[in-house]
């Protein structure tokens, strides 16, 4: 129980941060591209509690991924609304991307310190900090990558869904009911993860944790492998 409650404790303010960071940069820029839904429901908020799914806070600690409450946006109230469709939904991923790299940072920063040099009580706060920004890094990943799929009402779905022409996007839009249902058919019964999305997200993670890439993996071992 104890090391339960200690994976939970170290997976969760990544967690809330890239759900957080997520949900309100969508917010953030179809605010800024005229629709103030958001901001007037007070979803510029980063206080996660305004933004958290119950399941999906679970499934982010025990699976590795999630979601959070959808920011409410009105893409009547811009100029261009397909354009701000494309603008608001790839807001959220790039946030993740972003985060991910300031993680990989903070990982690729306390490695310029060596254990040996830390006393013993630095070295206890440090180490739970590595397996966070390890952790922080990875799941930014997964969000930005898991975000992209172009099944509505993934973000990704909602690119498609205004790049495509009208009748197509139509069509497209029409999924979105059934989307939700749709990806956990294809994430839990198909083979996606280790043949497509899990690659992508190994090789940016890599990409970016560098020789700290054994921290990550550290990370995941150590949070998944006790719960």
């Amino acid at each position: 129980m104890e090391n339960i409650l200690a994976n939970i404790s170290i997976m969760l303010v990544p967690a809330l941060l890239a759900v957080t960071v997520h949900e309100v940069s969508h917010g953030f820029v179809a605010d800024k591209l005229g629709d103030p839904t958001a901001r007037l429901l007070g979803r510029l908020s980063f206080n996660p509690i305004k933004h958290l799914d119950p399941i999906g806070t679970l499934a982010v600690l025990f699976f590795g991924f999630g979601w959070a409450k959808p920011v409410p946006v009105n893409f009547g109230n811009m100029q261009e609304p397909k354009r701000g469709m494309v603008a608001v939904a790839l807001a959220g991923p790039i946030s993740n991307l972003l985060l991910a790299i300031l993680f990989a940072a903070v990982l690729h920063g306390l490695a310029l310190v060596p254990d040996s040099s830390m006393s013993s009580d630095i070295l206890m706060i440090v180490k739970p900090v590595r397996l966070m920004a390890g952790f922080g890094l990875y799941i930014n990943i997964v969000l930005a990558v898991f975000n992209l799929i172009p099944i509505p009402p993934l973000d990704g779905g909602m690119v498609l869904t205004g790049l495509l022409p009208p009748k197509q996007a139509v069509f497209l839009s029409k999924i979105e009911p059934f989307g939700f249902i749709l990806l956990l058919i294809i994430i839990f019964y198909t083979n996606i993860w280790h043949l497509f999305l899990g690659p992508i997200v190994f090789s940016i993670v890599g990409l970016l944790a560098g020789q700290q890439a054994v921290i990550v993996d550290q990370a995941m071992r150590f949070l998944f492998g006790q719960m």
